[in-house]
């Protein structure tokens, strides 16, 4: 406890500065990716060292362990000698052992990574990796570069046609194979045409109930009139399960505003079908492979890698749901690599998700991107500083229905929007507050807007190198205002007595405060040149009629160094009582009670008393 006491770290922020303590400026994040991209190379995964069948098991438990060291003392010399922040990558050999088994049984790997981010979750190593696993199982000295690999872009229907075409010329120039995917879409496209299915399955038993009633005896001559609709009922709904099938098979998603018809076939996101042709399409051929007895393997292997939460088994899922035939999978938890047979000639080999070690900027980075969990979070300021850094103002604003006030100059902000700024208006609007004096809980509002920054209710979507930020996310902005058109804005409150939270809203710009002027300043402003302002606030401006002297201090404060008849200064009621009088000539003014009459005492029996 008392080491952990002494551990502190010393900030040093420069007065009058905006710049967050936990993020990087700007200049100081391009020297960080520079550096990063000079040492890029010592970012490798770990290699299971060459083994052969006549080796014992301790022989080759410790050939890995000693190969797994090695590489941990690379990393660690990476941190802590060069400084650099990486991701906080599986530290036990047990999962990295899990991943060799992937390696080793597959013949295509599958590298799934999220749309939003893909550089974040592609490990560059990784393919390198597959070209040099040697054989059928890894065994050195059977021959290396018969694996191939696939870059399976995930969450797809989150990237409009246009960005999706600018990654697919920054993956081309960089000579990846790679294919765009949403498990998403894929489920939602099953859900619909399941539901489609019953309910068709439902009419054409109500059709087969209302036939067998009409030939009921007693029916009526129209009973075969009635088949007949009967049979029409069933081919409609054959042809309506024929179009919901079509239907499943195109399945993509379109954004706002996009057309199949002017689609890039790069930039298709896949169906299930299409995703289960690529994998045949793409995977090496089983003639090179030969297993222990010397036999050509029957059936295609598919090993699926990636990170935590960036979609792997929804992917696995959706394409589960395609399939009319059972599923088998070998025993095990979550830890250990799962086989599913997918069909008689596809076999899904599942990896435990794993982070890769990958360099970072910063820590808020990583919770921005899902790596590090939210509610584990002790500092918000810089995570939310990239959210309102990255999304403009009035997409916030649109969102979640809220009308943020921003600090001018004089208030010692930029007007610019801040994470505090944010988090004031969105607790205040969803009331989370804290114990004690009621002041706006910012920690709480930070997990939420962090957690909708993650799930992509707040969509933020990184650019390919060369591509600006503003420029990439310009149509997913305009479709956010869009669904956003008529949303609720959250009312006008305040905080404190002196610090209005919300804004007026847009459509009234004269009572908006100007953002470089400040609110404080604006309220001062507005109070003091009022017409219905108080005497004691007004200006005293010479030469404006109704603000000269007659408004001056004498005439409203009369009482203030006022003399008796006998030369002695006055104060206090006596001041006041004089210049009323001095004021009215002498005379009551009517309608006021100036003078109290004598208090009436009680009369009492007996002597003693005056009269």
């Amino acid at each position: 406890m008392r080491t952990e006491r002494r551990n502190v770290k010393i900030i040093s922020v420069a007065a009058g500065s905006q710049q967050n303590p936990y993020l990087l400026s700007e200049e100081e994040e391009r020297t960080t990716l520079q550096k990063q991209q000079e040492n890029k190379q010592r970012l490798r995964v770990p290699r299971r060292p060459p083994w052969k069948k006549t080796m014992t098991t301790a022989v080759l438990d410790r050939q890995e362990k000693d190969a797994f060291l090695e590489w941990r003392r690379g990393l660690a010399e990476l941190q802590e000698r060069d400084s650099f922040l990486l991701t906080p990558f599986e530290r036990n050999i047990e999962v990295w052992r899990q991943l060799w088994r992937v390696l080793e049984r597959s013949h295509l790997i599958v590298q799934i990574v999220d749309a939003r981010n893909p550089l974040r979750f592609r490990c560059e190593d990784l393919e390198a990796y597959v070209q040099d696993v040697e054989g059928t199982e890894g065994e050195a000295g059977t021959g290396r570069g018969v694996r191939r690999s696939l870059l399976l872009i995930n969450k797809a229907d989150l990237l409009t046609a246009r960005q999706r075409k600018l990654w697919a010329d920054y993956f081309d120039a960089q000579g990846v194979q790679y294919a765009f995917f949403s498990a998403a879409n894929a489920a939602a496209l099953q859900e619909a045409r399941k539901e489609a299915e019953a309910a068709a399955a439902r009419a054409v038993e109500e059709a087969a109930a209302a036939a067998e009633a009409a030939r009921a005896p007693g029916a009526g001559p129209n009973s075969d009139e009635e088949d007949s609709d009967d049979e029409s009922v069933d081919e409609e709904d054959s042809s309506d399960e024929e179009s919901d099938e079509s239907d499943s098979r195109r399945g993509t998603f379109h954004p706002l505003g996009e057309r199949s018809e002017t689609e890039d076939p790069r930039t298709r996101v896949l169906s299930v079908l299409e995703l289960e042709e690529l994998f045949a399409s793409c995977a090496p051929d089983l003639s090179a492979f030969t297993d222990s007895t010397g036999q050509h393997p029957t059936r295609l292997v598919i090993g699926l890698v990636g990170y935590p939460n960036v979609g792997k088994s929804s992917t696995i899922n959706a394409l589960l749901g395609e399939k009319k035939v059972s599923v088998s999978s070998t025993p095990g938890k979550t830890k250990h690599f799962q086989t599913i047979h997918l069909s008689p000639s596809l076999i899904l080999c599942d990896c435990p998700g794993l982070v890769f070690p990958q360099f970072a900027t910063t820590k808020a980075d990583l919770v921005c991107d899902g790596v590090l969990p939210i509610d584990q979070l002790r500092e918000h300021t810089g995570p939310i500083g990239l959210v309102v850094k990255r999304i403009p103002k009035q997409i916030l604003e649109a969102i979640y229905g809220l009308s943020v006030r921003t600090r001018g100059v004089e208030e010692g902000g930029d007007g610019k929007i801040t994470g505090s700024d944010l988090l004031v208006a969105y607790a205040i609007a969803r009331g989370f507050m804290r114990a004690g004096q009621g002041n706006p809980d910012e920690a709480r509002a930070a997990r939420f807007i962090l957690k909708d920054y993650v799930n992509a209710k707040v969509l933020y979507c990184h650019p390919p190198p060369g591509t600006t930020e503003a420029d990439f996310n310009e149509e997913t902005w305009e479709i956010a205002l869009q669904r956003a058109i008529g949303k609720k804005r959250a009312p006008t409150t305040r905080v404190t007595k002196n610090a209005d939270t919300f804004v007026a809203p847009t459509g009234a710009p004269e009572t908006a405060p100007s953002a470089m002027q400040g609110n404080k300043s604006h309220r001062l402003d507005q109070n003091f040149f009022a017409d219905n302002a108080p005497l004691s606030s007004r200006p005293n401006i010479e030469g404006v009629k109704g603000q000269g002297q007659e408004f001056s201090r004498g005439r409203i404060y009369p009482h203030q160094n006022t003399m008796s008849d006998n030369a002695v200064p006055l104060s206090g009621r006596r001041a006041r009582i004089a210049s009323v009088v001095a004021a009215a000539g002498n005379e009551v003014q009517s309608g006021k009670k100036h003078h109290k009459k004598m208090k009436r005492v009680k009369q009492r029996s007996g002597k003693g008393y005056d009269d």
